[in-house]
């Protein structure tokens, strides 16, 4: 199953729908859904066209939840597939490599995909202050897991590991941190799959101030979890530390 949380990005639908199913060996074993959180931007009836022309699509429209990570956990839990992947509508993740990440969830419990990784690279056109946030971002989680790319929104996980997962911040911002925290999948049972990330050719970002905000509640929260009060601090003080010496 193949989850997609969306707003208001109707104009994308179609070309992930048909890119993706070109891309699978047999389409007839996958679903895409999108989770829509209420865009009323004709997203619905783009996916039933699509649905009348045989593809193997559905949309959930949300009317009282509003979020990308809890669109992703419902998603994850309406899904009927037994491997569950994750990507963005905005086509900066590429459908073809859907492929390679559903392959590799059959040895492992978690594929994450990564863009730092040999011979990947970013478009040249992505804006240097999202370059520059990115890589903070990155560097804030570190300590949180040994992922190369734990900001990254394109990953596949066996279902089995989302049901049994305890206290996931649907109000979070990056899902597969929260995951890779709280799933308690060993080190051995996580992969990557590199791909080269590219830049959003229609509608608008979703990323604000207030979704960085989120993300730094999110992180508080994982340190707590993972490491106690005490290690936080020291945690905290020590990246703190680091970065008054860097600058």
């Amino acid at each position: 199953s193949v989850i997609v949380p969306a707003y208001h990005e109707q104009a994308n639908i179609r070309a992930l729908t048909t890119r993706l199913f070109k891309a699978l060996e047999d389409p007839s074993k996958t679903e895409l859904i999108f989770v829509d959180d209420n865009s009323r931007d004709g997203s619905v009836e783009e996916v039933e066209k699509l649905k009348n022309e045989g593809y193997n699509v559905d949309i959930i429209v949300r009317t009282t939840e509003r979020g990308l990570s809890s669109a992703v956990i419902r998603g994850f839990m309406d899904a009927h597939g037994k491997y569950l992947v994750c990507m963005d509508a905005d086509l900066q993740h590429p459908p073809e490599r859907v492929p390679a990440v559903l392959h590799s969830l059959r040895d492992h419990a978690f594929v994450l995909g990564t863009r730092y990784a040999p011979g990947v690279s970013m478009d040249k056109d992505w804006p240097l202050h999202r370059r520059i946030i990115s890589a903070g971002a990155r560097m804030l989680a570190r300590p949180l897991t040994t992922a190369s790319d734990p900001m990254s929104g394109f990953f596949g996980i066996q279902k089995s590991y989302v049901v049994n997962a305890k206290n996931i911040n649907v109000q979070g911002f990056k899902i597969a941190l929260d995951l890779l925290v709280k799933s308690k999948i060993p080190s051995a049972q996580i992969a990557e799959v590199p791909f080269s990330f590219g830049v959003r050719t229609v509608g608008e970002s979703k990323l604000t101030g207030k979704v960085m905000l989120y993300y730094l509640s999110q992180l508080k929260e994982l340190y707590m979890y993972k490491f106690g009060l005490v290690t936080c601090v020291l945690i905290i003080m020590a990246m703190f530390f680091f970065a008054v010496m860097i600058l």
